[in-house]
């Protein structure tokens, strides 16, 4: 395995554990039965978790970018130290703006954010 593709397996997992957290806030502030149904007022969760919940949302809608940029490179045989260390920054950016974001913190994820989209440019240079 490409240490893009470990990278992405690192996303990945990342991405599959996010929602644990503000789940576990669901069921303590709605109770089981409105977790897992359709209440028609549902209690409001912590704030943390709202923002965790919205960190979740981006990085699985930037995961798709991701992944396909490093299915892609992997498909052409493209891997250097460019793609190696975008690839690894791209995966503690990730890390970092699930924090800050859950935390309450602008400015950082803004910025981690950025770094993180900026990887996936660079990756997206690479093919071309």
């Amino acid at each position: 395995m490409t240490n893009e593709l470990m990278s992405l397996t690192w996303v990945i997992t990342l991405s599959a554990v996010m929602w644990v957290p503000y789940i576990l806030n669901t069921i303590m502030v709605r109770g089981l039965t409105d977790a897992v149904g359709y209440p028609d007022d549902p209690a409001p969760l912590a704030p943390w978790a709202e923002r965790m919940k919205k960190a979740h949302y981006n990085a699985v809608e930037n995961l798709v970018m991701f992944a396909a940029l490093v299915l892609m490179l992997n498909a052409l045989g493209i891997s250097n130290a460019t793609t190696v260390m975008a690839c690894n920054i791209y995966f503690w950016s990730r890390l970092v703006h699930y924090l800050v974001y859950s935390a309450g913190i602008p400015w950082l994820r803004t910025l981690s954010f950025a770094v993180s989209w900026i990887c996936v440019l660079v990756l997206l240079w690479q093919l071309f």
